[in-house]
């Protein structure tokens, strides 16, 4: 947990955890479709990247475990009551992906970097509201701890492996966008949003 925390740029603004708990539904919808985005992630680069055998088994093993934690949640908002619904993307990842060089061994190394800031950002969102959720949620979230950081170690070791040289400049740019996204207000409340403007319950 040290490592992922030094790795961020910036802790999860205090207003952002405020809305969490106000908008729980909201959050459980929105967690469980980026656990739908992480594990499709991880099949296409396994798609993309068929001569990597240690990558195919990472995010083979990455998206099963995005997929059970997505199965998770649906029991968890099944049992609430919860009306899943659509939800448009936050402009966390976009903001992230936009980073993402066009040549085809840096977009690969750029791809693995975002997905390290992805995981290391839920596990640390993670730790930063299970201390006032409920029974339930809070053991939940604590068990995805592990398992969302060692998906951050993953890529983060992936990237390096992959790059060409020291990946340090491309992290301290995508730090920089990362720290942007997650400081800056945000219209809508998000499982990766920044400080929303405005605090609502559902």
């Amino acid at each position: 947990m040290k490592a992922l925390l030094r790795f961020l740029p910036c802790p999860t603004p205090n207003e952002w955890v405020e809305a969490a708990l106000l908008r729980q539904n909201l959050l459980l919808i929105d967690h469980a479709n980026c656990e739908k985005k992480a594990a499709s992630t991880a099949m296409q680069l396994m798609y993309r990247h068929t001569e990597k055998p240690d990558l195919l088994l990472k995010m083979s093993q990455l998206a099963r475990e995005e997929l059970l934690h997505f199965q998770q949640i649906v029991t968890i908002i099944s049992e609430k009551n919860i009306k899943y619904v659509q939800l448009g993307p936050s402009r966390y990842a976009k903001g992230l992906r936009e980073l993402i060089a066009g040549n085809d061994n840096q977009k690969l190394v750029d791809t693995l970097i975002v997905g390290a800031f992805i995981e290391a950002r839920s596990c640390e969102r993670f730790s930063a509201i299970l201390p006032f959720l409920d029974k339930q949620l809070s053991r939940f979230y604590r068990n995805l701890l592990k398992s969302e950081e060692r998906h951050f170690m993953d890529y983060l070791e992936l990237a390096k492996k992959y790059s060409d040289v020291d990946i340090g400049n491309r992290v301290r740019k995508f730090s920089e966008v990362e720290e942007n996204l997650i400081s800056e207000s945000d219209l809508e409340f998000r499982f990766h949003s920044g400080k929303p403007v405005k605090c609502l319950a559902d």
